[in-house]
């Protein structure tokens, strides 16, 4: 084994321990940021849904926040669906929402983005990212291209970099893959394939449940977890010798997963196209940032020629773990009642 492949098992196992802290302080591969939608009815008038995510225990506490000169309404109780809280508002002002201040209030003390629609009577649609490092806004009188480009791409690199799962697959073909060159060959074929089918996916031509897919997607990693640890014992495996095969067949999947968080953002229907490819050239971006961390820590930190076996062990062995959990946890999810 060379210093940089022995190298490999030990990076590996301190990053699989560092994602196995994270993993339970978020849901896999799921992001759920706050909606709000803004639908201009007449002029000066809108109506407002604004949609807040939630636990069993608790409900944020977010509201929107518009300019001077308007008045927001409750129209009715509002309801629950999918881990969300529903609040239906009627907005009347004294003049236009081009060009005034939108904030949510508490969204500075959360850890939640915002994500803003705003559908004006002549048929465009408007879209803004409010975070908690800025929760407000100037609605643009004259929108651009640009903001949209620039939601979705941020939305795209923060799903990547909190989807523990995907992170935890990308690490596992870093592992297995011998070589800089297969490795970019192998992250290659995963951006290729999970591009696909979250193309398609979102664009409405394939429609697959999220439970099976969420729980395949575990299995995924289960698998590359046992070709790691069959490596490490000296068997030719599938994986080590054709890693881009692998990487295009799961990440056909993977795409899916992408797929299903993107379709509970939303996409703006004036400018499908282009949010749909920032969202992935976001994905991609996030992406690469790992598997450069990866390749740099591996580089700056081979200190000895071998790795003891058990230590080499540890990073499939916490790999198949993580993820037979998510497994289990994704399966029981199934017959679940809906919340």
């Amino acid at each position: 084994m060379t210093p940089l492949r022995a190298f490999t098992h030990g990076i590996g196992a301190v990053l699989v321990l560092l994602l196995a802290f994270l993993a339970p302080l978020a849901t896999a591969h799921e992001i759920r940021p706050a909606f709000l939608q803004v639908r201009e009815i007449a002029p000066d008038h809108y109506d407002v849904l604004w949609k807040v995510p939630r636990t069993e225990e608790t409900v944020l506490d977010l509201t929107p926040r518009f300019g001077p000169g308007f008045t927001l309404t409750p129209t009715d109780k509002g309801g629950i669906i999918n881990g969300f809280v529903l609040f239906n508002y009627r907005l009347t002002g004294t003049r236009g929402l081009g060009g005034t201040r939108l904030a949510i209030a508490g969204l500075e003390q959360s850890t939640v983005d915002a994500l803003v629609e705003i559908r004006w009577r002549e048929g465009h649609r408007d879209s803004y990212l409010l975070q908690p490092t800025q929760p407000s806004v100037t609605i643009e009188a004259d929108p651009s291209w640009r903001t949209v480009a620039r939601t979705y791409v941020t939305l795209g690199i923060e799903h990547i970099l909190t989807g523990f799962d995907h992170l935890l697959f990308v690490l596992a073909l870093v592992i297995i893959t011998r070589g800089t060159a297969r490795i970019i060959k192998t992250i290659t074929a995963f951006t290729l394939a999970h591009s696909i089918t979250l193309s398609l996916a979102a664009l409405g031509y394939v429609h697959v449940p999220a439970p099976p897919v969420e729980a395949t997607i575990a299995l995924s990693i289960v698998f590359l977890a046992v070709e790691i640890l069959r490596g490490i014992e000296g068997h030719t495996t599938l994986t080590a010798r054709w890693p881009w095969l692998i990487a295009f067949t799961f990440g056909l999947l993977h795409g899916l997963g992408f797929a299903g968080a993107l379709a509970a953002i939303g996409l703006p229907q004036s400018a499908i196209p282009l949010a749909l490819a920032c969202f992935n050239i976001g994905v991609e971006l996030g992406q690469l940032a790992f598997v450069a961390l990866v390749l740099v820590a591996m580089r700056l930190l081979t200190l000895r020629p071998a790795w003891p076996l058990p230590l080499r062990k540890l990073a499939p062995y916490a790999i198949g773990a993580i993820s037979m959990f998510w497994v289990i946890e994704r399966l029981a999810a199934f017959t679940a009642p809906a919340t």
